[in-house]
């Protein structure tokens, strides 16, 4: 999973309308009554367009591949799950990505938590900003985050120039690009919810005659615990299909299931290896995420949560203003050290500091016959597909949302469940689908721009649910049922109550949607044109060709993709709103 991957989950905002509370009865509904024959049928129309969307588009491709690798003329072969499954470099493969992840999981915690408190609880000056800051890595291409890592611990990097150390091809080059990637889901999921937690509490388990540590081990860790399992989950499950990173960070001694898929299919045209890898990284990620569903759920137990505003104080005391000293230091060097050092080598010419490498990207032909156009067209190529992926993303993840306001039983929670496996499958897989399923009319969109988009946009639905499904949980469903009770059809009852009030989440989530796919890579780049490279596929393709100048190049186009994910997380700071609720 490329990373465009990421999680936004929900804590209610105080005061808002639990969404488990029973409804208040309207004109002809009996208390207990389940859903009536027409919010049945709403409920169905809205979900009709999501369910078509993947399923051509997600689900037809996955199952195109697995059929090509496992089904002969002879039948399905399904034999050669035990065949692939014993070979000692798949074993290798499948090791490595499971203890990486847990390795980087627990890494990203005990780094993550101080943040996440010192977020929750202290009010500085920059605090906004340096919320940002911690977040642009979660939206940024994995492609850049490999880059960046690059520049600081690869050859001719800064540790290599200063102390003659390398870490590129190491695990260590690839757990520290893993916590550098999934800091802000610690920090903003758990401390959301850290925010809102009553502080009365504990102090009160202190005035019976706890100490610090148990009183915090006692009262606030068991309601964080929930919060805590779901982030740790999101990044093992990030990391778990980690691509990018991985790709060009770890070398050919380090292979996800991701890279694997990616080698089997692009490399050595083995579908049927894929394809069994394919599915278990699908069963894997199915647990995965049913884990994850299941700790989300406790989350939204009854919990005595307050104002984050009457929370937040400034630090006090040595040891209050030592913690918050040491999560700056960590966030400088962790996070705003390999970005800086990045934009640094994308200056560095030849021949001095300059804008050397910028114009190069500007000459079709400077990249070696790398590009059938200049690098630069790129940028321009990802703004257009980021944005018809936005559109699609909102169209299909607004009807998703709107179908999920109501809980309801399996077939509910299945959809749901759905909506998130574009987060986890292997992208990969799903750019190849596109290939040898969407070739006959009437849908060959082999040669069509659209393809891109729709790819990407199978990413940015997930980022789009879950940032407005809490909000539309919250509003008071009396306020629908008094506009049907005055004559206004569903649609109508939806622009004039609902429209309103989920205005701000909707442009939240098209901002997240617009990060995610620009920097969509696993599944783009198979699909994308050679005439018509995206931001992630150019910085790849410099990188695989030796030569300063396509290093120098790829540096430079992955400095201008970060400040475009910059600016839109610093557009949705100022969107978002002043009460934190647990979520991005």
């Amino acid at each position: 999973m490329d990373r465009a991957r990421r999680e936004v989950s929900g804590t209610k905002e105080p005061g808002a309308a639990s969404a488990d509370a029973a409804p208040v009865p309207g004109p002809g509904r009996v208390p207990g009554q389940g859903e009536s024959g027409r919010a049945t049928a709403v409920r169905l129309a809205l979900m009709a367009v999501p369910l078509s969307f993947f399923g051509l588009f997600f689900a037809y491709p996955v199952a195109a591949i697995v059929g090509r690798g496992l089904k002969t003329d002879t039948g399905w072969q399904f034999g050669r799950f035990g065949e692939v499954l014993a070979r000692p470099d798949i074993a290798d493969v499948l090791w490595f990505t499971t203890w990486q992840a847990l390795a980087s999981t627990v890494l990203t915690l005990l780094i993550a938590l101080p943040g996440a408190y010192v977020f929750a609880r202290f009010e500085f000056p920059g605090k906004q900003l340096l919320r940002a800051v911690v977040t642009v890595p979660f939206v940024l291409p994995t492609v850049v985050v490999g880059t960046a890592f690059l520049a600081l611990l690869g050859r001719g990097g800064l540790l290599d120039e200063t102390a003659g150390v390398r870490l590129d091809t190491t695990v260590w080059a690839i757990l520290l690009a893993h916590v550098f990637f999934n800091y802000a889901v610690i920090v903003r999921t758990v401390g959301g919810l850290w925010a809102q937690l009553d502080p009365r509490q504990e102090e009160a388990a202190r005035v019976l005659g706890a100490g610090r540590f148990a009183a915090w081990r006692k009262v606030t860790l068991p309601a964080l615990a929930p919060a805590v399992a779901a982030a740790s989950l999101m990044v093992f499950l990030f990391t778990f299909s980690s691509f990018g990173v991985v790709l060009i960070l770890g070398g050919p001694a380090y292979s996800t299931l991701e890279v694997e898929v990616y080698r089997q299919t692009a490399q050595l045209l083995d579908l049927s290896t894929a394809a069994v890898l394919t599915m278990v990284q699908f069963a894997a990620i199915g647990a995965i995420l049913a884990l994850h569903a299941w700790t989300v759920r406790r989350r939204e137990t009854a919990l005595r949560l307050v104002d984050p505003g009457r929370t937040t104080h400034r630090p006090r005391g040595w040891a209050q203003r030592t913690l918050l000293g040491g999560v700056l230091l960590t966030v400088g060097l962790l996070i705003v050290a390999p970005l800086a050092v990045l934009v640094e080598r994308s200056f560095d010419a030849p021949g001095g500091y300059g804008l050397g490498f910028y114009r190069a990207l500007q000459d079709a032909g400077a990249g070696g016959g790398t590009f059938l156009v200049p690098p630069l067209e790129a940028i321009w190529n990802s703004l257009q597909y980021a944005l018809a992926a936005t559109a699609i993303a909102l169209v299909i993840g607004g009807l998703a949302a709107a179908a999920l306001t109501r809980r309801g039983g399996r077939f509910v929670r299945g959809f749901d469940a759905m909506l998130m496996l574009p987060l986890g499958v292997s992208a990969v897989t799903v750019g190849f689908g596109f290939l040898i399923t969407l070739d006959q009319p009437p849908l060959d969109l082999r040669t069509s721009w659209i393809l891109v988009p729709l790819a990407q946009a199978l990413v940015g639905v997930p980022f789009v649910v879950r940032t407005m499904l809490p909000v539309l949980r919250a509003i008071d469903g009396r306020l629908r049922e008094a506009a049907a009770v005055l004559g206004a059809s569903p649609l109508r009852a939806w622009r004039e109550v609902d429209l309103p009030l989920v205005r701000r989440a909707l442009l939240i989530a098209a901002g997240f949607a617009f990060a995610v796919s620009l920097g969509e890579f696993g599944a783009t780049v198979f699909i994308a044109r050679p005439d018509r490279p995206t931001l992630p596929v150019a910085v790849a393709r410099l990188l695989g060709r030796a030569g300063e100048l396509n290093y120098g190049q790829a540096m430079a186009l992955s400095t201008i993709l970060m400040l475009v994910c910059a600016v839109s997380l610093l557009v949705l700071e100022r969107l978002r709103p002043d009460k934190t609720s647990g979520e991005f």
